[in-house]
């Protein structure tokens, strides 16, 4: 990655820098400085101390005066970005890579076979069907005909067991904020039956196809309006019925941000209802469906742990970091369920588990290690049947699918160097087909991918893969992106990204890290980082920064922080850590507000990961790092480039509008602090390619700029 399109000698390298950083000085050294936001303070006085917020007002997006200031930024941030000189050459290049296709799944449902594809010229992915292996591709949904402009996504979707109907979410602008429909597949025809407010939905079918348990958010009017995004209950849906009569199974009583999810044994004779709050704990109920005043079971009173099951018709298996931090596999019966009769079946191992399936006579166990996927295979008894073999150091894509009466598992696989590829693995032969895959004319070959340990700030041993062109030199000079997230029990995973070859190809390096916070290598970790040890996500990430440095991958002038979401959290707290550290970040769709984050949108889910300024001990570790509160004046921070959209339904983008604003008034140094804004998207998923294009222009037009490349 860091030596492509090099410069044969220094003389000529010297002569280009100069020339290209002439061609900086005009379009942006000499550009105005952005719209300013007037402050006006509010002190607010938690647990005994003054807080000043002098950036208040922006928070409210409805606000005309902050409409205005907001489009302001956007238009000044979108005019410097246009006129970058290589501009035209970067968006040609893009466009050419973005044009690979791609391609996840599979899923099979009684010899039927799902999965989605999307073409080079299309916005969204189709999920297509093929009746048998060999049979012919049917197109089932195509979202590329929700809308003209692209932006009406598929969200999700169930078919029923056997294939021959599809329950489906749709929503607009990115809002995930889904609408379920039905579909007749073999009739090709919508059933009339239409559910609202169904975001991110979980369904089990019945055999019959004549109705389905599901997840549903509240009707608007029956609770308070800033808790409609709360609330996810369990209901039963009848076709052919009108859903708001559908019967409530499950949720009443329950803390508001409890997360519900459903599943049903084959033999349709029980449900097992999963409910969590946050992302270290959870608790499984089961209801038997002989009556239909059967109770809900709590299986794990007492215990404080994540489970997640699988069902067959005499027992269920169950995933859990209960006694087991990298996670252990248990078996349970449905005449003694409760967790004190469970059994132990697979115990915890060097890998950590991630997803449990249970395919023909063979559990199936997808899992990492060291950050790279692993698919295992046990017998009933719990002894091990063999290694799937995987291609390389890469990841399972969405996990591993199979019929519980089966004789075949299918995933789908990538890696930094490999295109998504769709495999099969037949279990009595133990044979590995490659079905279909995304093929690309790129010279993957000439780009290698390094596995590196670094010594984090408290001693702790932290991983990071690393991506460039094969010979790299060493010395100090190669332009590099790091990326992280740190949270949520989430994966830093390898995986193809088509817009990062773009890098690659010009020199570039990035490295991606396992930090603490996320779930590569297993709870422990996971805890590690969250609550009163968020800090130590900062610090790993750091400490990466100057293991690259100090090792001449980079240096400081060369160097930029990128993450979204909870990994914009993480940028905007290292920028105003360690503004020496690095050249610019970019910070997409950040929480930055960590004092009052819980009271927009879907905040209040997230206490459980972060703790909540209510709190007078939480409150005290979430102002030491909250980067909004953290800003310093007089300080030269480097550039940055904040990222947020109109529609996000997860973090409120007055983050985004207020850090910018106490950056730009704070700052010393004469680098840029950019607010972009994303116009008819949420938070990023559903986005049509269209507009990810434009927005990873925009990035690289950025990061560009800003290392002088």
């Amino acid at each position: 990655m860091a030596n492509s399109n090099r410069i044969r000698t220094y003389i000529i390298l010297s002569v280009f820098v100069f020339s290209i950083f002439s061609l900086f000085i005009p379009l942006f050294g000499e550009s105005a400085p952005p719209p300013q936001a007037p402050e006006k303070i509010i002190y607010d006085t938690l647990h005994g101390n003054i807080v000043p917020d002098p950036y208040r007002w922006l928070e409210n997006g409805n606000d005309p005066e902050v409409q205005k200031w907001a489009n302001a930024q956007d238009k000044y941030c979108r005019d410097l970005l246009n006129k970058y000189p290589k501009r035209k050459e970067i968006k040609k290049r893009l466009e050419q890579l973005l044009q690979i296709g791609a391609i996840w799944g599979p899923d099979v449902y009684k010899g039927r076979y799902f999965y989605f594809q999307r073409n080079a010229d299309e916005n969204h992915g189709v999920l297509y069907m093929k009746r048998g292996l060999e049979g012919k591709a049917e197109i089932v949904i195509n979202p590329n005909k929700f809308s003209k402009d692209g932006t009406i996504a598929l969200d999700w979707y169930y078919p029923s067991n056997d294939g021959k109907l599809i329950a489906f979410g749709k929503s607009s602008k990115g809002t995930e904020r889904s609408t379920l429909f039905i579909l007749d597949i073999d009739a090709k025809k919508l059933i009339a039956d239409t559910i609202p407010f169904t975001g991110a939905a979980d369904i089990a079918w019945l055999n019959d196809n004549s109705g389905f348990y599901y997840t549903r958010y509240p009707i608007p009017g029956t609770v308070a309006k800033e808790d409609e995004d709360y609330y996810r209950h369990i209901y039963f849906h009848k076709i052919g019925t009108d859903y708001k009569n559908d019967p409530k199974i499950f949720g009443e009583g329950l803390d508001k941000t409890e997360w519900t999810g459903i599943q049903i044994s084959p033999d349709n004779k029980h449900l097992l209802i999963s409910s969590s709050r946050g992302w270290s704990s959870s608790q499984l109920y089961l209801k038997s469906l002989a009556g239909d005043d059967t109770a809900c079971v709590l299986l794990t009173s007492g215990v404080d742990a994540m489970f997640n099951a699988i069902m067959l018709n005499d027992r269920f298996y169950i995933q859990t970091n209960l006694w087991a931090p990298h996670y252990q596999v248990m078996i349970a019966d449905y005449e003694t369920p409760q967790i004190q009769h469970w059994g132990k079946i697979i115990p915890e191992n060097e890998t950590t588990i991630q997803n449990v399936r249970v395919v023909g006579k063979h559990i199936v166990v997808g899992c990492l290690y060291e950050a790279s996927s692993r698919i295992q295979l046990y017998s009933f008894d719990g002894k091990s049947s063999g290694i799937v073999p995987m291609p390389s150091i890469g990841a399972v894509m969405g996990g591993v699918s199979g019929e519980w009466n089966g004789n075949e598992i299918l995933f789908g696989y990538n890696s930094y160097f490999i295109p998504p590829t769709l495999y099969r693995f037949e279990l009595s032969s133990n044979k590995l087909t490659e079905i279909d895959g995304i093929k690309t004319d790129i010279d993957l070959q000439q780009f290698e991918v390094e596995r590196i340990w670094f010594t984090s700030k408290d001693g702790t041993k932290v991983s990071m893969f690393v991506t460039h062109k094969k010979g790299i030199n060493l010395d100090g000079n190669n332009p590099t992106v790091v990326n992280g997230y740190g949270g949520f029990n989430s994966y830093e995973i390898p995986y193809f990204s088509r817009s990062e070859i773009l890098w690659l190809e010009r020199g570039g390096v990035t490295a991606r890290v396992q930090l603490r916070g996320n779930g590569d290598y297993g709870e422990k970790w996971h805890q590690a980082g969250m609550l009163e040890n968020k800090q130590n996500v900062f610090d790993d990430f750091i400490a990466a920064c100057e293991y690259l440095i100090s090792e001449k991958y980079t240096k400081p002038e060369k160097l930029v922080i990128e993450g979204g979401s909870n990994g914009g959290l993480l940028t905007g707290a290292v920028l105003v850590q360690r503004p020496d550290l690095m050249k610019a970040a970019i910070s997409s769709r950040p929480l930055l507000d960590m004092l009052r984050y819980q009271k927009f949108l879907i905040g209040q889910l997230w206490v459980p990961e972060y703790g909540s300024a209510d709190d007078p001990e939480q409150f005290k570790y979430l102002l030491a790092y909250s980067p909004y509160h953290n800003v310093k004046k007089g300080t030269a921070y480097p550039a940055v480039l904040f990222e947020s959209a109109d529609y996000d339904s997860r973090v409120d983008p007055n983050h985004a509008r207020k850090m910018a604003a106490a950056l730009q008034a704070a700052t010393s140094s004469d680098n840029p602090i950019l607010l972009r804004i994303e116009r008819d998207t949420g938070h990023g998923q559903g986005a049509p390619m269209s507009k990810i294009i434009a927005e990873t222009l925009d990035k690289w037009c950025f990061i560009f700029w800003q290392l002088g490349i």
